[in-house]
This record gives C-alpha cells, sequence and structure tokens, in this order.
C-alpha cells in the first residue's frame, strides 16, 4: 500500500482562448488560387457576400506529367495556430471537400509535394457544421516516397485550403461554400502535483 498521496490541484483546459474568426467571414481573409492552365473559379460580385463564400471551380484535367491542375479557396491565418486548435466549420459543397493544413515544408518554400496534412469531408447539399483538431488531419496516401514527414509545424502553417475533391485525370465542376469558420485557440494550463 502506498504511504503517498497524491492531489491533483489543477488539471483544466481553458476554453476561453483566443478566436481567430467568427460567424462573420472577414473578406480580406479569403482568397482563391487556379492555376495557370485554363481552370476557373466563378463568384459574385465579391468573395465573401453576406456572410457566405461561395465558389464554382472548373478544373481541367491535369496537362502531363510536369504540368497539374489546381483550384483552391483560402483562409489566410490571421494568427499561429496553438497545439490545441478546433475548428469549427459550416460548409456545403457537391464533392468532397479536402481541408488543407498549408505548411511551407511541403509546399513551394519546401520539397514541392504539395502532400500537406489534410482531413476530408464529405460532399454535402446542405449546411454541415464539422469541428476538426489537430489529430484529424493526416499526409495524403499519395505522399511521394522522397517526401520526408517532418510533422505538422504550427509556427509554418500560413492557411487553410479548401480544395473540392476533383481528380487530375478528369478535373470537373464543383460549388463550395461556407459560411462559418471559428477557430478556437486553446490553452493547456499546468499540471500541480502535490505529494505527502
Amino acid at each position: 500500500m502506498l504511504s503517498m498521496r497524491l492531489f491533483i490541484l489543477v488539471v483544466a483546459i481553458l476554453l476561453s482562448g483566443c478566436t481567430v474568426a467568427s460567424q462573420t467571414l472577414t473578406p480580406n481573409q479569403w482568397r482563391y488560387v487556379t492555376d495557370p492552365h485554363g481552370s476557373q473559379a466563378k463568384y459574385d460580385e465579391g468573395l465573401v457576400q453576406n456572410g457566405v463564400v461561395s465558389v464554382h471551380f472548373t478544373r481541367v484535367p491535369r496537362v502531363d506529367k510536369a504540368n497539374n491542375s489546381w483550384v483552391e479557396l483560402i483562409y489566410d491565418l490571421p494568427q499561429q495556430l496553438t497545439p490545441a486548435f478546433i475548428v469549427t466549420l459550416a460548409y456545403k459543397s457537391d464533392k468532397a471537400v479536402i481541408v488543407k493544413l498549408s505548411q511551407q515544408e511541403y509546399g513551394r518554400l519546401g520539397d514541392k509535394s504539395y502532400a500537406h496534412y489534410q482531413s476530408v469531408l464529405p460532399a454535402s447539399n446542405s449546411w454541415q457544421v464539422v469541428r476538426l483538431s489537430l489529430s484529424d488531419f493526416k499526409r495524403p496516401s499519395w505522399t511521394p516516397e522522397w517526401s520526408k514527414d517532418k510533422g505538422i509545424v504550427l509556427e509554418h502553417i500560413s492557411a487553410l485550403y479548401f480544395v473540392p475533391d476533383l481528380k487530375d485525370a478528369t478535373g470537373g465542376e464543383a460549388t463550395l461554400s461556407v459560411n462559418r469558420l471559428e477557430i478556437e485557440q486553446l490553452r493547456l494550463t499546468n499540471i500541480s502535483v502535490k505529494q505527502n
């Protein structure tokens, strides 16, 4: 029988962390990119209208081995993510949506594999609310063998990418909308232990 008594004085997660973005979407944090091979993005007068981001993408098929096509809706993070972040997202899309953590190690400034950590959300023609945390993101199955996995480096993540799951070989069309993006930055407190 142990003679020591263990008292945990504080074990808590503070839910009063910083909210990076709320239900009111900020236009200057949203943008899109398409390839130079003919893919297109169409939207109303502004990318954010009446609190909703909505884009109709047309992606052309991959051109050749050296030239791929792409369409991406991008949310630029106003501050660095913490290890205990939670993304709450309300979206609808007629194709599955790949949510990517845009990290420099795997992108244009890194190994150029573009095999970012990602989470795949199902297609939905009605608004769906999902919550994503760090553990929901994995590297894709197509990651090249030569792309060294350096893990998720939070200070090197600059944006969240929302990509309709259109295939390289065929391209295609998709309409993607977001009306809520909220990021809770949770802080872990220290654990104090008292022994007698």
